[in-house]
């Protein structure tokens, strides 16, 4: 295999949530890499996983992330994570734009279940 390089430039772009970006760096069924960007305010919906173990890392900006109950203050160059049917919810609380890492094994496509409040 030739080694390609990929950045947020090149990689696959997506909206998601009220405003908030997604770059895939690596996107194949046993490993995903999402460069994400969320705006000053928003949130994701709280969700857990199935089978995937997922590592968030703060690469700008200060992150919020519930898990299980628990709020987590990501500053830059910090991560976490998070295990299989663990509860979670990434929020951006400040003023600033935020931007992270986020490394799933394998893959969550089709693996996202929603939890309603």
């Amino acid at each position: 295999m030739a080694a390609h390089k990929i950045s947020k430039r090149t990689g696959e772009h997506y909206l998601w949530g009220d405003g908030c970006d997604g770059w895939h760096l690596v996107k194949n069924p046993e490993l995903s890499v999402i460069h994400e960007r969320m705006p000053a305010g928003t949130g994701e919906v709280r969700h857990y996983h199935n089978r995937s173990t997922q590592y968030f890392f703060v690469l700008s900006g200060i992150a919020t992330i519930e898990i299980a109950g628990e709020e987590v203050i990501l500053h830059p160059q910090e991560g976490v994570e998070i295990p299989p049917l663990t509860a979670h919810q990434m929020f951006n609380k400040s003023e600033e734009a935020i931007e992270f890492l986020v490394i799933s094994q394998p893959t969550t496509r089709g693996d996202r279940v929603s939890i309603e409040e």
